[in-house]
């Protein structure tokens, strides 16, 4: 297994922190919904640039 590069590992970070912003939104009382779609959809971006990454 190859060592992952540091753009990767940087990229996993900001996904998990992604999913934590994610988690906190949704537990509030009036979950802004618009947010929840903003960061939902950077995490997939980041996901695919994780993917491709990958496969390189």
């Amino acid at each position: 297994m190859k060592e992952e590069s540091a753009h990767l590992q940087a990229l996993r970070a900001k996904h998990a922190a992604l999913d934590e912003e994610i988690a906190k939104e949704m537990a509030r009382p009036l979950p802004d919904e618009m947010v929840i779609s903003n960061l939902k959809r950077q995490k997939l971006k980041i996901k695919e640039e994780i993917e491709a990454e990958s496969e390189s």
